[in-house]
């Protein structure tokens, strides 16, 4: 989710409005570009810049200003208010803006809409999606449309409109919590919301946004942005049965799909930014994890590598790291034995285990699972993710059951559970099938790990990164 500052413009001021009331106006800096520069170096990856003038006179009044700040910052910003004609997108766009928002005229003039999008393209075009007692308002707020929110969504998604920002102006300037009810209730658009974030436990609450639009909090240092905001992880993971990569559906009707070591060595060159190793039948078979061929793969690759199954004592951990593995990930055996990972973050510290999960939807949560997800246990998934934390795990790796080898997308709601319950990193696992699958997925997690999807061709790691950097998530090069 990409976390955008706001920069309204009123009298060449940076200001910020209550319920866009323009008799009640805060000013914050006599300087839009300082403030612009500020957001770019401490981490904002996108700005948003409306100029107020120009949403309530209908012309470009700051627009001098505007381009000025586009041509300061190294960062791509999309622009709104007072734009209602041609020639005033193309004047914007021409000179480095990245995205274009138009409310008034896109309420008000579904012709110019069209041919907008017509010309310029609907990645180029927001559409402002102003709420004020279930109305459309327009003309900087100021004015009702007398457009209800349905009729509108209808229309402009029949033009051919893909993103819009959903404001319910009366949470804008008002630090009272967004509207989490009126933006989730929306589909069909990449949805970007605004009004109402007070602080940074605010951005947690969503769940399907593209990005959350953020204003006063961010000048009163309520919500901060992360300067040095880690790289997203795309992993590839080999579950390994009888030395061979095999792959399957809910963990069964295994397929083959290679040798380990030469497919341990293509990731490793073609991009990927970790390697997972799995015997999944060690524990089943009561026996050791593969060491042998554990470093067989580490001496093919140069990327971090995690090996799992069958792992019961600090000696099988102390084996396997010193057969090359960078991290342990811990399956059945933290289930049965909780102290052992307690016991294996102190030996060899918290970086150094991951704890496997193997979640299986119930009525009202998920059930943990062990051996290989073949054995229920009657233990809730969320609380148990709780309790790793507590015993100092350094990240967990979350498997649907449900979606394993499915291809119809992460389970989105199970990763919001295990982000809301802890502060781990989180690993996303299970139902990987398009690349689509992975930004919905990274809105909410750490890194994502898929098999069948890259083992098979279906995608590659460098079309991935090139998807996820076009659509604002920060992938390592």
């Amino acid at each position: 989710m990409l976390i955008i500052p706001a920069i309204d413009i009123l009298d060449g001021k940076c200001v910020r409005l209550f319920n866009g009331d323009y008799k009640r106006v805060k000013e914050y800096a006599n300087d839009p570009v300082e403030v612009a520069l500020k957001f770019e170096s401490d981490g904002a990856k996108y700005l948003h810049i409306v100029d107020l003038d120009g949403a309530r006179e209908g012309a470009n009044i700051n627009y001098d200003i505007i381009i000025k700040i586009t041509n300061s910052v190294n960062i791509p910003v999309q622009v709104g208010g007072g734009i209602r004609d041609i020639n005033s997108v193309s004047k914007y766009l021409n000179n480095g803006v990245d995205r274009l928002i138009l409310g008034t005229s896109a309420a008000m003039d579904p012709l110019f809409l069209r041919t907008v999008l017509e010309r310029f393209g609907s990645e180029k075009i927001i559409v402002s999606v102003d709420i004020k007692d279930e109305m459309v308002a327009i003309n900087g707020w100021t004015n009702s449309s007398n457009l209800r929110l349905e009729n509108f969504l209808n229309t402009i998604k029949k033009i051919g409109v893909s993103r819009i920002i959903v404001t319910d102006i009366s949470r804008d300037g008002a630090l009272t919590g967004p509207n989490y009810e009126l933006v989730e209730s929306i589909n069909g658009f990449n949805v970007i919301s605004a009004g109402g974030v007070s602080c940074n436990e605010d951005l947690l609450g969503f769940k399907t946004v593209e990005g959350v639009i953020v204003g006063k909090a961010m000048y009163e240092n309520k919500v901060k942005l992360v300067k040095n905001n880690l790289a997203k992880r795309i992993i590839p993971c080999m579950d390994v049965c009888n030395g061979r990569v095999v792959k399957g559906v809910n963990f069964k009707n295994l397929r083959d799909a290679g040798d380990a070591t030469e497919l341990g060595k293509y990731y490793s060159e073609s991009g990927a930014d970790e390697l997972i190793f799995l015997d999944i039948t060690a524990t089943t078979e009561g026996r050791k994890n593969l060491s042998t061929l554990v470093k067989k793969v580490s001496e093919n690759i140069f990327i971090p590598f995690t090996v799992g199954g069958g792992i019961k004592t600090a000696e099988d951990i102390r084996e396997l790291l010193n057969s090359g593995a960078d991290k342990i990930a811990i399956g059945s055996e933290a289930v049965i034995n909780p102290y052992f990972v307690k016991e294996a973050c102190e030996q060899f510290g918290s970086q150094c285990i991951t704890i496997s999960l193997d979640c299986k939807k119930t009525i009202d949560s998920w059930e943990l699972y062990i051996n290989g997800g073949r054995v229920a246990t009657g233990i809730d998934a969320i609380e148990f993710a709780k309790n790793m934390e507590k015993m100092g795990a350094g990240e967990l790796l979350i498997n649907s059951l449900d979606r394993d080898g499915m291809k119809d997308g992460f389970d989105l709601n199970l990763l919001n559970k295990m982000s809301a319950a802890v502060n781990l990193p989180i690993i996303a696992s299970s139902g990987a099938g398009s690349k689509e699958d992975f930004l919905d997925a990274f809105k909410i997690v750490d890194a994502c790990l898929a098999a069948s999807l890259f083992h098979y061709g279906e995608l590659t790691i460098y079309d991935l990164k090139k998807y996820l950097t076009k659509n604002f998530i920060t992938t390592r090069k």
